[in-house]
């Protein structure tokens, strides 16, 4: 068996034994064939030498230690399932040392600027749209308020169902990473804002038959990720907010910093998430160091 076809076999076994997504997967791929072109004999037959040798190339290539990182994740599951399925005697990757990265913190918004964009969201929906969309404009409103009070990944919030607005709960299932499903909260204001877009959507016939709780004409059947990325963008611009300074993504750690700022536990936040391992929840903890030493300095008897 080639290394053509060991990480086709790798890719088969993190698909069926592990449940990787679709991106995962094309990650994976992108990162051990590179790996296989560069490595002469191909990567399967690579010993420590050629793979240090093969980190010191992309290094130099100025890929960021971050992609580094990744990719040397990637060889090493690669080596750990050959060596598990006794495709390799030994591990290659077991002495080699992960590039050192910084983790900077992640981007987000204040709860003043995070109250300016669903105010202006809200008052866009009521019929000040700058275009006189206002289909667009409830639209738009109820996925900043779904966003914002779920946490949810924007793929997963894109490709919400349509049931999750018609049962009117105050909690649903989504179905994440791994296909792994976990529980979220809904705001008083998120479900109104649902019920609104609901409404309105059920007077576009091209909409109302739709499984998919924000339809679109695409080949997926829903809204695009990068669609509600420039309606987002459009959004702050008007509501005074810097437009580079806002993403779906921010609005994701805008939820989870401001949880955690007004007494969120971190497991709690983790399970909100979707975050299989707590290591990653934990580039979090400025906000709970922060949290801890406003505690002390209100609190402590003689804090000055």
């Amino acid at each position: 068996m080639n290394s053509a076809a060991r990480i086709e076999a790798f890719l088969e076994m993190m698909s069926a034994e592990r449940g990787a997504a679709e991106n995962t997967l094309s990650s994976y791929r992108r990162d051990l064939e590179d790996a296989s072109e560069a490595i002469g004999g191909g990567l399967a037959r690579a010993g420590v030498a050629d793979i240090r040798a093969y980190l010191d190339d992309i290094a130099a290539r100025g890929f960021a230690p971050t992609s580094q990182a990744r990719k040397l994740s990637a060889i090493r599951q690669f080596f750990k399932f050959l060596y598990t399925e006794g495709l390799r005697g030994d591990d290659p990757t077991g002495t080699l040392d992960s590039p050192r990265k910084g983790r900077p913190l992640p981007k987000t918004m204040t709860e003043a600027e995070t109250g300016r964009l669903l105010d202006r969201a809200a008052e866009e929906a009521g019929g000040t749209a700058p275009d006189g969309d206002r289909l667009a404009a409830l639209r738009l409103h109820a996925l900043v308020e779904v966003l914002y009070a779920t946490g949810l990944r924007v793929s997963e919030l894109v490709g919400l169902p349509v049931t999750v607005a018609q049962r009117d709960d105050r909690f649903f299932m989504v179905r994440g990473k791994g296909d792994k499903e976990r529980m979220v909260p809904l705001s008083a204001k998120a479900r109104a804002a649902m019920r609104a877009w609901l409404e309105a959507r059920a007077e576009r016939p091209a909409f109302a038959e739709s499984s998919y709780l924000f339809p679109a004409s695409s080949e997926s059947g829903h809204l695009s990720r990068q669609v509600f990325a420039r309606d987002l963008k459009g959004l702050a611009a008007r509501a005074g907010i810097a437009s580079a300074k806002i993403s779906p993504h921010v609005l994701r750690h805008a939820f989870a910093s401001h949880l955690l700022q007004n007494g969120a536990d971190l497991r709690a936040v983790q399970q909100l998430l979707g975050h299989a391992d707590i290591s990653t929840t934990q580039i979090y903890t400025h906000v709970l160091e922060e949290r801890l030493v406003r505690l002390v300095n209100d609190h402590h008897p003689l804090a000055d």
